[in-house]
Order: structure tokens, then C-alpha cells, then sequence
């Protein structure tokens, strides 16, 4: 016991629970700031809203939407599972879609020469203008907001992959190379790896897109969803329904994002040691 005590002293071990509690309270604090930020905006909503500043028909003030979060909490949950699982089932493809073509504009510069253009030019295209067509070929299923959650959330997942990839060091690639390794057991066990923080700073991005396209491809034409939620409920001056619906997806937004952080730094602590 005794041998215990000195050892925790001679290496230390007092100093590391004030080291634990410090870095604690720093990530508290980092917490509590947009959390109180959030209250003071909020706050300052409410009030402008009751002084009469605004129809509150118009611009609903937060206490009327959280009332309505709780009315309306059953419609907005049976409305919320089906936008939630068409922005993860288009995520979901997109993700592999985005690593598979990766992989083979990696491999092949004249893939990339003639592809990465296209991509690019994609992006300009107004995805309220693609949405109905979408719609128009594929009907009013699951499968045109698949599509549309795909094309907004491929490219930001493709393009962080890509800069993943062509940030590995080529001396380490070389290295493994002249130790035996083939050009695809190299690309495993080194490029890959090095591009894994770009794949998931690709997907936080592409999480917000999702839901935006799922949102936006229900407008379209859809029999439910949080979209044809607030596209009935705009014009039948619900606007406080509308407000819970938006402020559902923007939490579950959150959520996800907040989880791809959490996941990178469990899967990939190497990460956040290169960042300190």
C-alpha cells in the first residue's frame, strides 16, 4: 500500500485528477455556450412576438411551437419516421456510391479526367428543378426521394474522400510498396486509413443535405413525411406545426451529426491526437 502511494506520487498520479477535472470543465463550458446563446435568442423571440411586433400566425413564438411538439407529437413522430428513414436509406447508398467511385477515380487518372468534371457541373443544377421530374419518372414512392437525398449527399462524402486520399504520404505509400506490398494492399492498409477523417467529414456534411433533399422531395409529391406535413399545414395558418416539424428535423440533424463526431472519435482516436 505504502509502494503504492509512492509510486502514484513519483509518476505523477495526484496531478492527473486536476489535469481530468480541468479538461471536464472546459468541455462544459464549450456546452453551455451555444446552449446559452440558444436561450437568449429564443428568449428574445418570445418577446418580440408578444409585444406585437409580428401576427403571431406569421412568425409563431417558441412557447407556441413547443406546445405544439407536445399537441401534435403524435402526427409529428408517424410523419418523422418516414422523412428520417428516406434521409438515412439515401445516405446510406450515397455512402457507398461516393467510396466506390472513390476508390476508382484513385486508381485511374483518366476516370478522373473525364468524371470529376460531370460531378462538379451536377452540382448547379436547381434541385427544386430536378425534384419534380424525379418524381415524374419514378412516381410518388420511395424511390424518387432516394434519389434525391443520393445526389445531394454523394458529392460532399466523394470530394472529402478523395483530398482523404491524395493526402497520404507518398514516401509511406512507396515504403510499403518496397517491402512487398501490392498497389491494392497498399492502398488498404495506408491510403485508406488516411482517408477515413475525410469520409466522415464528408458524411457530417452530407447528413444535413439528406434531410434538406428528403424535406424537398416530399414537397414534390408524397402521401406522408414532415415535407406534405408543412405543405398542409402553411396554408392552414398552422404555422406552429409547421415551426415543431421543422425544429423535429433540425434536432434529429443534430443528432446525427453530433453522432458521426462521436463515432469518428471512438473509431479514430489517432485523429484527435493529431489535432492537439
Amino acid at each position: 500500500m505504502v509502494l503504492a502511494r509512492v509510486r502514484r506520487v513519483l509518476t505523477g498520479g495526484r496531478t492527473r485528477r486536476p489535469a481530468r477535472i480541468a479538461v471536464a470543465g472546459s468541455h462544459l463550458t464549450a456546452a453551455l455556450a451555444p446552449a446559452g446563446l440558444v436561450v437568449v435568442l429564443l428568449a428574445c423571440w418570445e418577446v418580440y412576438v408578444r409585444l406585437g411586433s409580428v401576427n403571431p400566425l406569421i412568425l409563431p413564438p417558441p412557447s407556441a411551437i413547443a406546445r405544439s411538439v407536445y399537441d401534435d407529437r403524435g402526427l409529428l413522430w408517424s410523419n418523422f419516421t418516414v422523412t428520417a428513414g428516406e434521409a438515412l436509406g439515401g445516405i446510406g447508398l450515397a455512402l457507398i456510391a461516393a467510396l466506390g467511385l472513390a476508390g476508382a477515380i484513385h486508381f485511374s487518372r483518366s476516370l478522373r479526367r473525364a468524371v470529376y468534371p460531370l460531378l462538379i457541373g451536377s452540382q448547379a443544377i436547381p434541385l427544386v428543378l430536378v425534384a419534380p421530374l424525379l418524381s415524374a419518372w419514378l412516381g410518388f414512392g420511395l424511390a424518387p426521394k432516394l434519389a434525391i437525398v443520393v445526389l445531394v449527399s454523394f458529392f460532399p462524402i466523394l470530394v472529402a474522400t478523395l483530398d482523404g486520399l491524395a493526402a497520404t504520404d507518398p514516401d509511406l505509400v512507396k515504403l510499403v510498396r518496397t517491402l512487398g506490398a501490392t498497389r491494392w494492399q497498399a492502398f488498404a492498409r495506408v491510403e485508406a486509413p488516411n482517408a477515413l477523417p475525410g469520409v466522415f467529414t464528408g458524411a457530417r456534411v452530407a447528413v444535413v443535405f439528406a434531410l434538406i433533399g428528403a424535406f424537398l422531395g416530399e414537397w414534390s409529391g408524397a402521401s406522408r413525411g414532415l415535407g406534405l406535413l408543412v405543405e398542409q399545414a402553411i396554408p392552414q395558418l398552422q404555422t406552429a406545426r409547421a415551426a415543431a416539424a421543422v425544429t423535429l428535423l433540425a434536432g434529429f440533424a443534430l443528432l446525427l451529426f453530433g453522432g458521426l463526431g462521436l463515432a469518428e472519435r471512438r473509431l479514430l482516436p489517432w485523429t484527435l491526437a493529431a489535432a492537439r
